[in-house]
C-alpha cells in the first residue's frame, strides 16, 4: 500500500484528490495538510511514501518547502501538483528534490499513474521538462534570462512583477528590507533590466504570472 500525504490549502481540492485515489486499491490517503507548517508537522509525526504537494500554500511554500521536507525526510518522495505551468516551476522543483511535477489541469487523468511511478522509484515529468533538465546540465547562450536567477531571486522577481514593494516582500518572506533590496539589484543585473517596468513587461511576455494567484512559490 502506497501511503500518501495530500497537501493543499483548499479542502475541496484535497477531497477531490482523495476521491480520485479512493478506488485504486493500492494507494491510501493517510494524511492531509493545508499549509507548509502542517506538511512539516505531519511529515515528522507519520511515515508516508509520497507527499502530493501544492506549491502555493500559506506559510512556508514552494521550492523552499520542498527543500525543507527533503532535508527532514530524505526518503519521502514528492509529487508537485500545481496550478503553475511546468515551464514556470517544474525544473526548479525537480532540482530542489521533487520526483515529479503535475499540473492540476491534468490531475484527474494522470495522478494515479504519477503516484505509482514515483512510488516505484521513477520520476514523473513530461518529455519537454525532461529535455529542459538535460539541456540544463550545460550552459546555453540562448537560455531565458529568468533561468539565471536563484530560487529565492525568482520568488522575489515574481513578487516584484505583481507590484509588491520591497517592504511588503520583506514582511511576507520574513527577511530584512536590505536583503530584499540586494536581491532586487542582483535580479536586475542578471537579467539586464533597467527598471521595474521592464521587469513587469518581461514577466508578462514570458507568461510567468499566468496562474492568477497571489501566492509566490
Amino acid at each position: 500500500m502506497i501511503r500518501v500525504l495530500l497537501a493543499d490549502d483548499h479542502a475541496i481540492v484535497r477531497a477531490g484528490l482523495k476521491e480520485i485515489l479512493a478506488d485504486t486499491g493500492d494507494i491510501e490517503v493517510a494524511g492531509g495538510a493545508a499549509n507548509g507548517p502542517g506538511v512539516l508537522a505531519r511529515g515528522s509525526a507519520q511515515d508516508f511514501d509520497i507527499a502530493v504537494l501544492d506549491l502555493s500554500m500559506p506559510g512556508r511554500n514552494g521550492i523552499e518547502l520542498i527543500k525543507l521536507v527533503k532535508a527532514e525526510k530524505p526518503k519521502l518522495r514528492i509529487l508537485v501538483l500545481s496550478m503553475h505551468s511546468e515551464e514556470q516551476y517544474a525544473v526548479r522543483a525537480l532540482k530542489a528534490g521533487a520526483s515529479g511535477y503535475l499540473s492540476k489541469e491534468g490531475a484527474a487523468d494522470q495522478l494515479v499513474a504519477a503516484i505509482r511511478r514515483i512510488a516505484g522509484g521513477g520520476a514523473y515529468v513530461t518529455p519537454e521538462t525532461a529535455e529542459r533538465l538535460a539541456l540544463g546540465a550545460a550552459p546555453r547562450a540562448e537560455a531565458a534570462a529568468h533561468t539565471l536567477l536563484s530560487d529565492r531571486e525568482f520568488q522575489v522577481f515574481r513578487m516584484i512583477a505583481r507590484g509588491a514593494s520591497v517592504g511588503e516582500i520583506a514582511r511576507e518572506l520574513s527577511l530584512s528590507v536590505k536583503t530584499i533590496s540586494t536581491h532586487k539589484t542582483r535580479i536586475m543585473d542578471k537579467m539586464g533590466l533597467a527598471n521595474q517596468a521592464e521587469l513587469i513587461r518581461y514577466a508578462l511576455e514570458h507568461k510567468l504570472l499566468d496562474d492568477g494567484s497571489g501566492s509566490s512559490p
